[in-house]
């Protein structure tokens, strides 16, 4: 995964529009929001919704001042505890990287090679290459097939239960890192639930797996 898992893009995006509706006089509906976190805006689409309930469209104005202080608030943000290290141990274990995201490629490349890790993964899929965003299987499969690895030999570590659900659905092992937005939603689903990457290091997190899959 890449949003909310690699960097903290999640809680930015959603304040942002948080600040939009407040400005507006309404109130962006969490349990809605959730329903698009790891997918894509086709079950909730935040400037459509506010738009509807306003009863006009949302100034250029107003777009494009939350755009800048999403900008803003990513910027501020640096790679997540654990991802750095993880990065590293999986390179000297010779294993490959790949992200899917259900996010955009332009989104998930140019902030991969703002923050200078943009060539240690062999492969990115984003939602612009498949057919079906999470919670679709298409994204890993899409990975899977890129690296030249099946899915019992494989590990997806992702932070929202639409993610969760589609490395399941594709066949893999998964492991889930909940974020501020994520925390209090359903990850049951995944194969071992951390509070961070940074938790555990990756060959005692491969082990712990090991010996669930083996009993």
């Amino acid at each position: 995964d890449f949003d909310g898992l690699i960097l903290d893009t999640e809680e930015p995006v959603y304040r942002s529009w948080v600040e939009v509706y407040e400005a507006h006089g309404e109130t962006l509906p969490f349990e809605r929001w959730v329903q698009i976190v790891g997918s894509t805006t086709t079950e909730f689409h935040p400037q459509r919704h506010l738009e509807e309930r306003l009863g006009r469209p949302l100034t250029q104005d107003a777009l494009d001042r939350r755009i800048g202080r999403r900008t803003e608030m990513i910027l501020a943000q640096d790679v997540l505890p654990g991802i750095l290290q993880y990065i590293d141990d999986a390179t000297a274990l010779g294993l490959k990287l790949g992200v899917a995201s259900s996010s955009t490629s332009d989104w998930v490349t140019g902030h991969l090679e703002r923050l200078g890790i943009l060539g240690r993964f062999g492969c990115i899929r984003c939602r612009d290459h498949v057919t079906h965003a999470k919670p679709a299987p298409d994204l890993y499969i899409a990975v899977l097939d890129c690296l030249g690895v099946s899915p019992s030999e494989s590990l997806a570590v992702e932070d929202s239960p639409n993610g969760v659900i589609a490395a399941k659905q594709a066949g893999m092992q998964c492991v889930a890192i909940p974020n501020s937005i994520t925390a209090k939603l359903d990850l049951s689903h995944a194969d071992l639930v951390l509070r961070s990457l940074s938790d555990l290091p990756l060959q005692d997190l491969l082990h712990r797996l090991d010996a669930r899959h083996t009993t």
